[in-house]
């Protein structure tokens, strides 16, 4: 695994800038939700709710996938 020395300015909480990077990682798809979501140091279910509360989607299909599998 590689790892990340990242200077901030000291208002910015630590975990809070390893929340948004994970929720990033995650939204770019380069993470899948339990990955991100253990290393942002959160449970799966926890992490899933932080997402919804920064108006990230966990399932992201598009219109007509997601119309399919609603028809299955």
């Amino acid at each position: 695994m590689n790892a990340l020395e990242v200077q901030l300015p000291q208002d910015i909480p630590i975990e809070e800038a390893r929340l948004l990077l994970m929720v990033k990682l995650f939204e770019t798809g380069k993470l899948s939700v339990g990955q991100a979501a253990d290393l942002a140091g959160y449970s799966k279910p926890t992490f899933i709710e932080l997402l919804g509360k920064l108006g990230v989607p966990v399932i992201d299909y598009p219109p007509e996938e997601l119309e399919q599998e609603l028809n299955y």
